[in-house]
């Protein structure tokens, strides 16, 4: 493993929370806890991306970022990782196809919020990150009807996992998702910015 790259045992279930956390917030890390509690994941890694190619405009600069999101989620079970920069890759599909290989025998699963559940078929090589990790979708604000309407649900409904099953998740057979209600936080980045409570750049 190269050196700075966090550790991860075979047989561990890690969730991976990508994003570009422009800037990190309680949010994340309320998801962060429930990914953890409702899909039995041992860690959660936040993957702090270089940028977001589905939005025009570039985020603050990563160390900004990233020490943000330090100061937000102090928890032992969460790493705090700009990978995505360390990889050079750019898309998450391309994230996952050098994660799986890098950790070998480690259960990830992908975690989104269900906001992005609703883009999520725009995402670049969406199929494949179905077909290389699980996927966690939580519910946020606005946004409870989505994991019947979105169209990267309704095309993947037969791999669907009951969220009385959730548990399950890291081990399902690919392709598999799982949609789970939660106490939901309506905070959000794009919120913050727009109100000046940001000045990370």
């Amino acid at each position: 493993m190269r050196q700075g790259f966090p550790i991860a045992m075979r047989g561990q279930r890690i969730g991976l929370l990508g994003g570009s956390f422009d800037p990190a917030h309680e949010g994340h890390a309320h998801i962060t806890r429930e990914a953890l509690r409702r899909f039995g994941l041992d860690r959660v890694w936040w993957l702090v991306s270089p940028g977001n190619p589905l939005k025009a405009r570039g985020p603050a600069p990563m160390a900004t970022r990233l020490r943000q999101a330090r100061r937000v989620m102090r928890d032992p079970k969460v790493v705090v990782s700009g990978l995505e920069a360390e990889l050079g890759t750019r898309h998450t599909a391309q994230t996952l196809a050098r994660l799986t290989a890098l950790y070998p025998g480690v259960q990830f699963v992908w975690l989104m919020g269900a906001d992005n559940l609703a883009q999520f078929d725009r995402w670049e090589g969406w199929r494949r990150i179905l077909a290389l990790v699980p996927v966690g979708v939580l519910a946020r604000p606005g946004h409870r009807m989505v994991a019947g309407q979105a169209r990267a649900a309704r095309i993947f409904a037969h791999a669907r996992l009951d969220a009385g099953r959730a548990r399950l998740l890291p081990f399902a057979r690919r392709p598999a998702w799982c949609f789970v209600q939660m106490p939901m936080s309506d905070l959000s980045s794009s919120a913050i910015r727009a109100g000046g409570g940001w000045r990370g750049r």
